[in-house]
């Protein structure tokens, strides 16, 4: 096999599956093109704000990607290019894409309410709070994990602590420019009201000018400084208004991110790489057996369940129009799952022999694409730069939406969605507000993200498909509830259940024997995974329960 025919399989499937499977779905759950959105409904001017299809796919695409479909093909490469190869494909088209689209088509019939409020609406108010605490356990988790993942791009210096690595440092550079241009493109965009092309020209070439300053101006600070500035700066958009910061961010990095998937499709079709790996190397590998950890480990390339936070916590409260759903959500994912199959198609590419190379997956994703761009004509260098800043801001921009997700969800906890502001007692009013339930949720991932990604990501996949299941079970209930069609959720749903509480189990086997053992090496690290891997395994059974137990009544409801 070759990157080529990978490369092709991979076209014709997603793409196929849009046009035929996403449009049967949009048909067959009803797609009100006059219905007034919860964003015109409920607009604020802070997270209900109207926006057009391609920013909202812009932040949509951005925030869910992250180092997901980076990391995790590469990570499960270990047992061949074939089944995972099916994974991500079977998994975004009838899992991911699936969860993705209903998830935000239940929040939009349902004032743009998150996945919480729905459990609360349709299954219980005690579902809706065990709920509300998985998820920011689990946005901790994504926090601490993708929070390194920058880090570690940004960090200027080599092993030695002396040796500069200018590529890291360029990435900085551009990476803090994207920042402060996403504030003004916002007030741009907000006050300009001009037509979209013009502004999608004036996004280009503030990207671009960005990307040549970074070049020429590389910043090298080290990676420990880095975590403390990565973190400040999603303390400050977890609570500023989307339109400012999360909304132009994402919208920028959409293109950027965007443009590095199509360069990296066309230098695949021109390098046409030989995958150097083993089409399967059995169901054990190393110790870990295809059956979770395959499923666990590519998590965001195939499904996610914290794509259903985005599409029913941000996203949902910016669709203009009911009709845009179907590429924002759907379209979204499967955008996602083609990246994925680029990851895969990268570590092939500079495995020798069937042998991963002992490097970080990000570099390992650069330097395969890189590889691919020399041949368009790239230059080497600049090639390394373009795709590690593009892994950069993939795990950056996820990182605006879960801090803002993890702070309304601690803040949900501690309301029901006919609570009067008004009565909330002395303890929920400050728990309510928003520079505190940020300070709680931050202070917790950072202490966390000193563990490093690669300790975190077993956990967080697991976590990650657990609340897939979590959110899958949600919408079918509502679709069951408001008489529509939710058979196409009932696989994916039993299925991530059985994943993700066999890969719990075996976490929390493993974490606590070398405990007891006394041969772990990192004693407060594996404690605190022990910890969240247990809180997560027995939220998740209890919220599962209450959900089937809804799943199973019999209602006769109109319609939502």
């Amino acid at each position: 096999m070759n990157g080529l025919i990978m490369m092709v399989i991979a076209i014709i499937v997603l793409g196929g599956a849009y046009l035929i499977y996403g449009r049967y779905l949009a048909r067959l759950w009803g797609i009100d093109e006059n219905a007034k959105t919860p964003a015109y409904e409920l607009e604020d001017g802070v997270d209900y704000v109207p926006a057009d299809t391609n920013v909202v796919f812009g932040h949509q695409f951005a925030s869910i990607a992250g180092a997901g479909p980076i990391n995790g093909p590469i990570q499960a490469a270990i047992f061949g290019w074939v089944p995972v190869l099916l994974w991500i494909l079977i998994g975004g088209v009838f899992f991911g894409a699936v969860q993705d689209f209903a998830s935000m088509y239940a929040s939009v019939k349902n004032k743009g309410r998150t996945i919480g409020y729905i459990i609360e609406l349709y299954i219980g108010k005690t579902g809706k709070k065990l709920f509300m605490i998985f998820t920011w356990l689990f946005s901790i988790l994504v926090i601490a994990a993708f929070a390194d993942v920058v880090c570690q791009t940004f960090n200027g210096f080599a092993a030695d602590g002396i040796t500069t690595v200018e590529a890291n440092g360029q990435v900085a550079t551009t990476s803090c420019l994207f920042i402060a241009a996403a504030v003004g493109l916002g007030v741009f965009l907000r006050r300009s009201k001009l037509n979209k092309w013009i502004n999608t020209l004036v996004a280009i070439v503030i990207l671009i000018v960005c990307i040549a300053i970074g070049l020429l101006c590389p910043i090298y600070v080290s990676a420990g400084a880095w975590h403390l500035i990565v973190f400040l700066y999603i303390a400050v958009a977890s609570i500023a208004p989307v339109w400012i910061l999360l909304q132009p961010r994402d919208y920028l990095n959409s293109y950027l991110l965007v443009a590095m998937i199509v360069a990296a499709v066309l230098g695949v079709l021109v390098a046409n790489p030989t995958m150097e790996l083993a089409a399967f190397n059995g169901w054990n590998v190393g110790g870990q057996t295809l059956f979770p950890y395959l499923f666990v480990t590519i998590a965001c390339g195939a499904v996610s369940g914290f794509h259903s936070l985005v599409s029913s916590g941000t996203a949902s409260k910016q669709i203009k129009n009911e009709k845009n759903m179907l590429p924002v959500a759907f379209g979204a994912m499967l955008m996602e799952s083609m990246l994925a199959v680029i990851a895969l198609i990268a570590v092939g590419a500079v495995s020798k022999g069937g042998v991963i190379p002992d490097a970080t997956q990000p570099i390992i994703f650069a330097t395969g694409v890189a590889s691919f761009l020399v041949k368009l004509g790239v230059p080497e260098g600049i090639s390394m730069t373009l795709i590690t800043l593009s892994v950069s801001a993939f795990a950056l921009t996820s990182l605006d939406s879960v801090a803002r997700i993890g702070r309304l969800a601690f803040e949900e906890f501690f309301v029901d969605a006919d609570t009067d502001d008004a009565d909330l007692g002395p303890v929920a009013k400050v728990c309510t507000n928003k520079y505190f339930s940020t300070i709680a949720t931050l202070a917790v991932a950072f202490a966390l993200a000193k563990v490093g990604y690669k300790n975190i990501w077993p956990l967080f996949g697991s976590a990650n498909q657990l609340l897939s299941a979590l959110a899958l079970i949600a919408c079918a209930v509502f679709f069951k509830k408001t008489n529509r069609q939710g058979w196409m959720l009932w696989i994916p749903m039993i299925m991530m259940l059985i994943v993700t509480l066999s890969m719990l189990g075996i976490t929390i086997y493993t974490k606590l024997s070398g405990l007891i053992a006394m041969t772990t090496e990192n004693v407060g690290g594996d404690a605190l995974q022990l910890a969240f891997a247990i809180a997560l395994f027995i939220l998740g059974i209890i919220v599962s329960i209450s959900g089937l137990k809804a799943l199973a009544e019999k209602v006769n409801t109109a319609k939502a």
